[in-house]
């Protein structure tokens, strides 16, 4: 398993340390269970960005969006 993976028991019972190689290394760790990913360990981050700078080359398509709306609305009728 790698290095950054580990059970749920063996985070529990050394929890803080593994909260402290998070911080000092800045790398998540993956807590699993039963051999499966679980959970996630990492390092706090605060999204101090434009929301549109998030959203920014999330569109998928771009058709021509100002265009009128050529669809009877079920709401209209």
């Amino acid at each position: 398993m790698d290095s950054n993976h580990v059970s749920k028991s063996e985070f529990k019972a050394k929890a803080l340390e593994y909260m402290r190689q998070v911080e000092a290394s800045g790398e998540s760790v993956i807590v699993t269970d039963h051999g499966k990913p679980a959970l996630e360990v990492r390092p706090y981050r605060a999204l101090e960005r434009d929301p549109l700078d998030v959203l920014r080359g999330s569109v998928v398509r771009y058709d021509n969006p100002t265009a009128p709306v050529d669809v009877e609305w079920e709401a209209a009728q």
